[in-house]
């Protein structure tokens, strides 16, 4: 039988493949991609953080919180001058912020707030996982999520076996003490046990050198990059920042409401000086229950609102803008006549910041994460291809 050149070569290589020799398998060059979560408790006020520019209607109803030296992003939005890392990245087109956006809730409790904005849900406290656990469920990342705090927060829930980090006052314990609770527990299975050893162990590793660091968000954001840029260490952190619930005393550029987004602000900073190159694989999000009143009150301060605005920063980022379907600050576009409007649903960027992060289909996420609610996706306006 004649045995053709092409015929000759496919039965050379399969003969040498099952002779054992190992054909180069090419490798996953894509990147390792981090998703960074931070919590701003409290309804961080967007008409303060990022006002919009020369607006009558604003500067009639807030004229003690008037920031004169708020920093011009663009024609339209200006950012608080305090925000100095967060403005370093918009100069390096990597921050963005969506404006007038809004969990689908409107009753102004921080707590039954606090719970949707981490569940994703509809109904306080009738979901009891979160909407980042379970998009990390569904792409496949157990054990991928540390939460630098203590419990771990409901947004985490909905995978297993993720981490949390937050330096303790007394230590781990030692091999010898290990050694003892593994005979105690002997009846579980071994699987059971292993895993029990191999999440202590793991803490104690990280925990071991940081015994005398700082629980403040500074030292925690630097440790989170250390930790995230690592080949084969955790691929989403989630921060909290307190203190946004200004009713008093919010004044101009120094109030207390200042002083949590300096604490958010510097968040942003330790990430982008500890991810170093992998900042460029990263995206950083903020979340907020809701806004705050568009009208001051008697105390200098804000009330609970509405609609407020997200914070986004790193390399994934297709480029620096606001994005704002704008409703206005005319009484009759108010939320119940008080409120900024929402005109984007937040869950929309939550689902979008997924799809780029984790690979996943925007589709996929809707509907396994979000019920299949009518999210828009912003995937790419937001996010790079």
């Amino acid at each position: 039988m004649k045995i053709s050149r092409r015929n000759f070569l496919k039965s050379s290589a399969t003969a040498l493949f099952l002779a054992g020799f190992n054909l180069p398998v090419l490798a996953n060059t894509k990147p390792k991609k981090n998703l960074v979560v931070i919590m701003l408790k409290g309804a961080m006020d967007s008409l303060y953080a990022v006002p919009v520019i020369g607006d009558k209607d604003l500067e009639e109803r807030r004229q003690d919180l008037i920031l004169d030296n708020a920093v011009k992003l663009d024609t339209d939005f200006a950012l608080h001058p305090k925000l100095n890392s967060f403005y370093k990245l918009w100069q390096s087109n990597q921050a963005s912020i969506v404006h007038a956006t809004n969990i689908p809730y409107s009753k102004r409790s921080h707590f039954d707030g606090q719970n949707l904005m981490q569940s994703g849900g509809h109904i306080p406290y009738a979901v009891k996982t979160g909407w980042l656990g379970r998009g990390m469920n569904l792409a496949k990342l157990n054990g991928d999520g540390l939460a630098l705090q203590l419990p771990m927060p409901l947004l985490l829930r909905g995978t297993s076996n993720n981490n949390n980090f937050f330096p303790a006052k007394k230590k781990l314990p030692n091999k010898e003490i290990l050694e003892i609770l593994k005979s105690h527990y002997k009846e579980h299975s071994e699987k059971d046990l292993e895993e029990m050893m191999n999440i202590i162990s793991q803490r104690s590793m990280m925990t071991g050198e940081t015994m005398s660091m700082s629980r403040d968000n500074n030292s925690l954001a630097f440790k989170a990059g250390s930790e995230l840029k690592k080949v084969n260490g955790p691929r989403v952190a989630v921060f909290q920042v307190n203190g946004f619930d200004t009713h008093a005393a919010q004044s101009g550029v120094d109030g207390s409401h200042t002083d949590s987004l300096i604490e958010m602000d510097n968040i942003f900073n330790k990430l982008n000086e500890s991810l170093g190159k992998e900042m460029k694989n990263t995206l950083i999000l903020t979340l907020t229950e809701f806004g705050r009143t568009v009208t001051q009150n008697s105390g200098l301060g804000t009330d609970h609102g509405y609609a407020s605005a997200i914070f986004l920063g790193g390399g994934l980022l297709k480029k620096s803008q606001v994005h704002s379907d704008w409703p206005g600050l005319k009484t009759k576009d108010l939320f119940q006549g008080r409120d900024l409007n929402s005109t984007i649903d937040a869950r929309s960027v939550y689902a979008s910041a997924m799809s780029s992060v984790f690979d996943l289909e925007f589709e996929l996420i809707k509907k396994e994460v979000f019920w299949g609610d009518n999210l828009q996706n912003l995937t790419n306006i937001l996010f790079k291809a």
